[in-house]
Parts: C-alpha cells; sequence; structure tokens
C-alpha cells in the first residue's frame, strides 16, 4: 500500500462519505492495522454502527483484498423502497463509488442484539478488529460488548466510540464497567477525543508500542494516561491543527488538506 495513496484517501476521498471518524482516529486505524499486519495477526474485522459507511470504507482500504469485513446496522435511515432504505442504497452506492464494493453476504441488517457471537464467527472468524459504534444506551453497549468479547481473537483490538462524548454518558459507564469487571483480561492503551481503544493484557504493551512509534502519528502530541488500571497513550489533536484542516477542507482544498497532519 503506497502511503501517499492511503492519505489521499483519508483526507480526501473518504470526506465524500457522510459519517464521523476524523483524520487522527482514522490514522489510529491504519497504525494498528499495519501493525497486526507487519506481524502476521490475522483474523477477520467487525463493525457495529455503519451508518453511511465512512469507517466501514477505511476498514475495507486499509486492509487485505482477501480480509473479510462484517458490518453489522439497523440500515432503518430515511425512506424505504421495496424494503430498502435510503441509507442502505447510499451506502452500496458509496462502495462502488470509491472501487471498494461492498461484500452484502457480509452484512447484518438489524439489531446486534440478535446477533450470536456463532454468528459473527460464521461469517469472519476470530475478530482482529472489532468497532462499536451502535446502540448508545447501556442495555446496547452491555450487548455489543459480550458480542465482542467471545468473538476478540487473543491478539484483537476492540474499539469504542463516544466514550467520553457528554450526549452519550451512559457508553463512559459502559465501557468503565466492561473495564473494572475484566481488568485482569483487558486493559486500554490509547485514547483519543472520541475514541478508546482496548486489548487484552498480554498485548497492552505490543500496542502501546505501535501507538508510540507508528509514522503516521508523528505529526500528534503523544501523552501518557492512566485509565483504570492501565497505562495509555493519550492522543492529542491542537485545536489549531483541527481549524486549520476544517478551513482547508471547506475552502474546496480538500485534496490537499492533509498537509495539516503532517509532521514538520
Amino acid at each position: 500500500m503506497i502511503l501517499s495513496n492511503i492519505r489521499k484517501f483519508i483526507f480526501h476521498e473518504l470526506r465524500s462519505v457522510e459519517g464521523y471518524i476524523d483524520p487522527p482516529d482514522a490514522l489510529v486505524y491504519l497504525s494498528i492495522l499495519e501493525r497486526q499486519r507487519g506481524h502476521g495477526l490475522g483474523g477477520g474485522i467487525a463493525e457495529i454502527g455503519v451508518y453511511f459507511g465512512r469507517s466501514y470504507f477505511l476498514l475495507k482500504k486499509i486492509t487485505s483484498p482477501e480480509d473479510r469485513v462484517l458490518g453489522i446496522d439497523l440500515f432503518d435511515i430515511g425512506e424505504m423502497s421495496n424494503g430498502v432504505s435510503e441509507q442502505y442504497r447510499t451506502f452500496i452506492e458509496n462502495g462502488e463509488r470509491l472501487g471498494l464494493p461492498v461484500d452484502e453476504d457480509l452484512l447484518f441488517v438489524g439489531d446486534s442484539a440478535e446477533l450470536s457471537p456463532k454468528d459473527v464467527a460464521s461469517k469472519v472468524g476470530k475478530v482482529r478488529f472489532f468497532s462499536i459504534d451502535g446502540g448508545h444506551t447501556l442495555s446496547n453497549l452491555k450487548a455489543d460488548i459480550h458480542l465482542a468479547k467471545e468473538t476478540i481473537a487473543d491478539h484483537g483490538v476492540i474499539v469504542f466510540d463516544d466514550t467520553f462524548n457528554p450526549a452519550w454518558p451512559e457508553v463512559t459507564v459502559g465501557v468503565a464497567d466492561f473495564l473494572r469487571d475484566n481488568d485482569e483480561i483487558f486493559s486500554a492503551f490509547c485514547m483519543t477525543k472520541y475514541k478508546t481503544y482496548v486489548c487484552r493484557r498480554e498485548f497492552h504493551d505490543f500496542y502501546r508500542a505501535a501507538i508510540l512509534r507508528a509514522r503516521h502519528l508523528r505529526a500528534f502530541e503523544l501523552a501518557e494516561t492512566h485509565f483504570l488500571g492501565s497505562d495509555a497513550v493519550r492522543l492529542h489533536n491542537p485545536f489549531g491543527r483541527r481549524i486549520l484542516y476544517e478551513l482547508m477542507t471547506r475552502s474546496g482544498m480538500s485534496a490537499i488538506s492533509e498537509r495539516a497532519y503532517r509532521c514538520h
């Protein structure tokens, strides 16, 4: 994978897909998946909460063509036509436009709580990267955590979205409860403004080092923090850089907006 091409995809092409993952987390995803690939750590990919596909297509882009990416979503946004929602149609069209066609056999349309770990395993096997961004109530999160916990590979990473978003306080409670209840098994190794990254304790230093040494993250300030018994790396994205990036993208300069995130 040519780095210039993937940065162009993250900072330019991916912006055309409605969604919420921002450049810092996109680059953390890339760093983790590269680390796994470089050490021969295989497994499937799963995402709860596809929306219109911004993070889903990022995962498709930065994994290998033979990797299996499972998307799970209600797909119930917008007008229905012949039993298919506007959200679903747009999601499929986004994949065609980006040259990352969706394998509809690897989609689950419905409530993630209706899935069992066996259902996930039958599609992608053990999961090496599991993103949780579905329902944001405590009951939703508990169900999704159970699914991830039972299907994650020993070397797998679980990513929680909106961990400290005041709009969704029960997400914070759910993630904290999970880490406290499983403190001998799982630990947080990286935290950003929007997401918390968790792995098994025996891989904590491995992934923490991946963040500290990642070439993609050199433009960021990396600070040490402590969260529920674990030393984690906090990725700080300065306000000035965020403003510069937004000004560039909104001024029609999205093709070169990645320069705001270069290491100088």
